[in-house]
């Protein structure tokens, strides 16, 4: 008999007050926040040294170096991601910058699309580029003019899964104006869609209109994200991304959490089937009446909680599923560049279609591309006045580089009497060779494009999927979790209407994060909320959630992108 996580407690029980949360990446921190606000005494133990989770950056010859965010939905208001980031306190007081193009797409060729995100300046610049096509891009734009009113009517406070039937009847009606855009946009493949531009640049360059390539994505999702940016809602927020998960760290901490760094959790104690409390790497046991894991979704399951507990799907989902291609996001190669002098021609965000070449010396490049971004733009409070960091990505298979690899992929060692668990660890020769052979080859392309770009390099830093396994322990080093609008994705949706965010058979336990839900930043801020919402259904109090009103409101700046062609590649003799 399959037995659901819904927990009808005894009306004699003792009521749950206190809660560990395994992980201060931001669905970790949103969930202690807001289960501060409804009265829980909470710890959050992170093995890191520092809050954010992947929304991170570091320091690095006192450039400081940003992998995160490139675009924040929610940054703005008119939605119900906003009302999240400012109850979490994570714009107050902060500029958010937005530019007017969301990503430039250059071909092999040197021609260009620059992706405006206003529906009206996207339709003008892409019948120019190809008047041919005039038919399917009025389509396109008129399908974006529609999305930029339904995200006023999008849920995001609510999970549907606590939804009463007149709710979910009243959601449903919200968005019957936007009816045949939202039908027509999900059940079509942005690749099928591409495929009918008669314009070959056009062709392929529509499926990169996310910085990297996802073929498994309808056409919804490119529409969501243009039209969030269009209404000045997925911007950059001042200070960065470990700028924001700061600002959640110090909301938590008013509201009077505990964070414990350098704590590595090893098990999750389990009594009479229920979640007692957790084991750390050190042997201390750690109890509490409810253990929420924000952590690595595959690690909780199959370590902390020793594959047990895997009903009503659960099983199938982490034991085949997941190891299945295309099931979770893959990871991410990068290379950061901090120059000594600026780059004004640098654009905030490129594209670039790689010829064959140059992609084969990429180890594990999925498709052929690389994104980069002049992150001066964005952030330029992150690097010394006069400078520009340069950050290039390629969505990135493991396998290649574990083939590479020799040692272990994360350790733990005692300094100064503390145990550390994100040291760098040995790798084999031919791993260090193939990222000094990437790094080069992705300078040497950006020189050819901005000349005198190399020898202005101060700063290197180079990262693969194995080094976010060393930081945060991420399953085969992806940095989002599970795949929308794949088996997986859908999967987990349906199991999580159906049992909570939690384990079938498994009481006083639940999961927060990316691995509760699919999806970037917003959904694991989300995720807190709605696990915190589950939480209080269980324990018969009612939900409650306020704005931080210790700063002001955040503010918001437009920069112009200007159109201005690619230079050339200057070919090397």
């Amino acid at each position: 008999m399959s037995r659901d996580t819904r927990r009808s407690r005894p009306e004699d029980a003792r009521p749950r007050e206190t809660m560990i949360i395994i992980g201060a990446g931001l669905g970790g921190l949103s969930t202690g926040c807001y289960a501060q606000m409804n009265g829980y005494r909470t710890r959050i133990l992170e093995m890191h040294e520092m809050p954010g989770g992947c929304c991170t950056a570091w320091e690095r010859g006192g450039f400081t170096l940003d992998p995160c965010v490139s675009w924040l939905l929610g940054s703005g208001p008119g939605n119900e991601m906003h009302q999240i980031w400012l109850e979490l306190g994570a714009l107050q007081g902060k500029e958010i910058r937005h530019f007017d193009v969301f990503n430039i797409v250059r071909g092999t060729d040197g021609r260009s699309v620059h992706f405006y995100s206003d529906p009206d300046r996207l339709e003008a610049h892409l019948i120019a580029l190809s008047p041919d096509d005039a038919r399917l891009v009025r389509t396109f734009c008129g399908q974006l003019r529609s999305f930029r009113k339904a995200l006023a009517v999008y849920p995001f406070l609510k999970p549907v899964g606590l939804m009463g039937r007149r709710e979910r009847w009243r959601m449903l009606a919200s968005f019957l104006p936007y009816f045949n855009s939202v039908r027509t946009t999900i059940s079509v493949l942005m690749s099928d869609f591409s495929a009918r531009f008669k314009d070959p640049l056009l062709r392929e360059a529509f499926n990169f209109i996310l910085y990297e390539k996802h073929p498994a994505f309808p056409v919804l999702p490119f529409h969501f994200q243009l039209a969030s940016h269009a209404n000045l809602s997925a911007g950059v927020p001042e200070g960065g991304s470990l700028g924001l998960a700061e600002s959640i760290e110090a909301r938590y901490r008013r509201l009077g959490g505990e964070v414990s760094y350098n704590t590595k959790v090893e098990s999750v104690i389990v009594q009479d089937d229920r979640a007692v409390g957790v084991r750390l790497s050190d042997g201390e046991e750690l109890r509490a009446d409810i253990v929420v894991s924000a952590c690595d979704g595959y690690t909780t399951v199959m370590k902390f909680l020793k594959g047990e507990y895997l009903g009503g799907g659960y099983r199938k989902l982490y034991t085949e599923t997941i190891h299945e291609p295309g099931m979770v996001f893959p990871g991410y190669f990068t290379l950061f560049l901090g120059l000594s002098r600026p780059f004004p021609e640098g654009d905030p965000c490129t594209t670039y279609l790689l010829d064959p070449a140059t992609a084969g010396e990429l180890t594990g490049i999925r498709h052929p591309s690389i994104n980069v971004q002049f992150r001066s733009r964005h952030y330029p409070e992150l690097s010394p006045q006069g400078t520009t960091v340069v950050y290039a990505t390629y969505f990135c298979d493991i396998a290649p580089w574990r083939a590479l690899d020799q040692g272990p992929e994360q350790v733990t060692r005692t300094r100064g009497g503390q145990e550390l668990h994100t040291l760098p660890v040995r790798h084999g020769r031919g791993y260090y060779a193939a990222k000094r052979r990437a790094r080069e080859a992705l300078v040497d392309f950006l020189d050819q494009r901005h000349p005198g770009l190399r020898d202005a390099v101060v700063v290197r830093d180079v990262s693969s999927p194995l080094t976010q396994v060393r930081y945060t322990g991420n399953h085969d080093g992806t940095v989002l979790g599970w795949q929308p609008f794949v088996e997986s994705g859908e999967t987990l949706e349906e199991l999580i209407k159906k049992h909570g965010p939690g384990l079938p058979g498994l009481r006083n336990f639940y999961q927060s994060g990316v691995w509760a839900t699919t999806g970037g930043l917003i959904r694991a801020a989300a995720a807190g909320r709605h696990v915190m919402q589950f939480v209080c259904r269980d324990d018969n109090r009612p939900f409650t959630a306020s704005l931080d009103l210790t700063a002001p409101p955040p503010t918001h700046r437009v920069i112009p992108v200007p159109a201005r062609p690619a230079p050339p590649p200057q070919r090397k003799p």
